[in-house]
């Protein structure tokens, strides 16, 4: 039974759940820089007339989509360091903004590949022979186009990497929810730091939810005109 002790007891030590949430929302840059910047890279990658660089893609694409991200920190923030008898040793905060970072750019590069291939391929042709180079096509007349079409599954997957950065408490990362797990469990108090924690979460996803909506409505209406 939850009484008004216990919400005492939660908003007395508030300041380490929003250290916490403050630490969650910087894995979340970091990683979402990376993860974009992998995502384009390789969604283009997947889309190039040579094929060693479609296979270096996919590579990339099926490792990432295919393996848990649990695994992935066990094996960059534990393995790793025995691997390189301890020469490498990664810190928590790039442990975890590489690995979910290496995680989502592997789902947005299908975001950008579909987005790309949406767009019939005369436009590319027809851009290069008039002297564009492929990147510049790809920057000038493609991706602007395919933007309309991957950015609702785009927001999806900028939500989902703000939840996946949860999985940092695994290497006892001090995020919003290893301080959640950790307070709730010394303490025998679960609802409130757990109903704190939901509230933080839904205060990151649900701004980049509606923001992805609206530019979706607002480029409707402009190609509809």
């Amino acid at each position: 039974m939850i009484d008004s002790s216990s919400w005492t007891a939660y908003f007395q030590h508030f300041g380490q759940f929003f250290n916490g949430f403050l630490f969650t929302i910087a894995i979340a840059l970091g990683s979402f820089a990376l993860a974009m910047l992998l995502g384009i890279l390789f969604g283009i990658l997947s889309t190039s007339k040579h094929g060693s660089l479609r296979i270096l893609s996919r590579i990339f694409v099926e490792f990432y989509q295919n393996t848990p991200l649990l695994v992935q920190f066990v094996i960059v923030f534990y393995g790793l360091p025995l691997i390189s008898n301890y020469t490498i040793m990664i810190p928590i905060y790039w442990t975890a903004v590489l690995c979910v970072g290496l995680y989502h750019g592997a789902y947005i590069a299908e975001v950008i590949r579909s987005g790309i291939q949406s767009i019939p391929r005369g436009q590319l042709e027809a851009a290069l022979s008039q002297g564009f180079t492929y990147a510049n096509a790809m920057h000038l007349i493609i991706l602007p186009q395919a933007f309309r079409i991957i950015l609702p599954p785009l927001t999806n997957q900028v939500v989902n990497l703000i939840k996946n950065t949860s999985t940092v408490a695994i290497i006892s990362g001090v995020d919003l929810m290893f301080v959640t797990k950790s307070w709730s469990a010394l303490n025998g108090n679960y609802v409130p730091a757990f109903l704190g924690a939901a509230f933080f979460y839904f205060a990151l996803c649900f701004p980049v939810a509606q923001f992805g909506r609206k530019m979706e409505q607002a480029n409707k209406k402009a190609y509809s005109l």
